[in-house]
């Protein structure tokens, strides 16, 4: 089977956590995996696991604070297949989780330049390629925390998580999906979370040190649930693992 008669993802932040585990799982069904990594050292590691494990995969250098690291890594991807099925948009940062009153515009910048404005470089120069393909998808990995509804209940934890930065870029990055998907219907524009917002647990990650009750397996299940929509699913929504969640 050649590339071009096989599903493509391209996943950003795809060299551990949540990435490489969407990765791995989507590599065993076949999908030719465009694996993103900040780090290219980190990101061959990640690749050379996933293809000894017998995935199709390629390693694409990718920063996506940087508009020439995300222009090169179109033009690598380009290299090996003329479509792109699936974008899974998952690089984040946490931020420092500095509390409001300490909180400064450059360290809410800092996260949204990876939060916010990443997925959108990314998603804008991958469109074309996206286009091309006959039912393309683009997941965007977001949290419970970018919830109104979850973060204005007070028995959920991320409510008494008093900071600025990681959950406005997460409410930004939900708005942001939504606004494509009204205005690109022929691609579905979804938001994921990795948690259990009805059960108040998150999946186990570097970014909350790995305090999660749930597996970084689990966490990828609304991940891919949504990479693996057919033509007549659904657009512009959020979920987590147990199914819609509120915005």
């Amino acid at each position: 089977m050649t590339n071009s008669e096989q599903t493509s993802v391209l996943i950003t932040g795809g060299n551990k956590g949540l990435g490489f585990e969407a990765a791995r799982r989507l590599g065993e069904l076949g999908w030719t995996i465009f694996l993103g990594s900040r780090d290219e050292g980190r990101g061959q590691a990640a690749a050379d696991k996933l293809t000894d494990g017998g995935a199709n995969v390629v390693m694409v250098p990718l920063d996506v604070t940087s508009d020439e690291s995300v222009a090169d890594a179109v033009r690598l991807v380009r290299r090996h297949t003329d479509r792109l099925d699936v974008l899974i948009n998952n690089a984040g940062a946490p931020g420092k989780i500095v509390a409001p009153a300490d909180a400064t515009a450059d360290e809410i910048h800092s996260v949204y330049d990876t939060n916010v404005y990443g997925p959108v470089r990314v998603t804008h120069a991958f469109l074309p390629l996206l286009q091309a393909a006959d039912h393309p998808r683009v997941v965007m990995v977001s949290s419970g925390g970018g919830s109104f509804a979850v973060v204005t209940d007070p028995g959920q934890p991320v409510a008494k998580m008093h900071e600025l930065a990681y959950s406005s870029s997460k409410a930004a990055l939900n708005m942001i999906t939504v606004r494509y998907a009204q205005a690109l219907p022929e691609i579905k524009f979804n938001v994921a979370t990795p948690g259990e917002v009805a059960n108040r647990k998150f999946a186990a990650t570097d970014m909350n040190n790995h305090t999660g009750q749930l597996t970084v397996t689990e966490g990828t299940d609304s991940i891919l649930r949504l990479a693996m929509i057919d033509a007549d699913g659904p657009t512009g929504t959020f979920i987590d693992r147990l199914g819609p969640i509120g915005w």
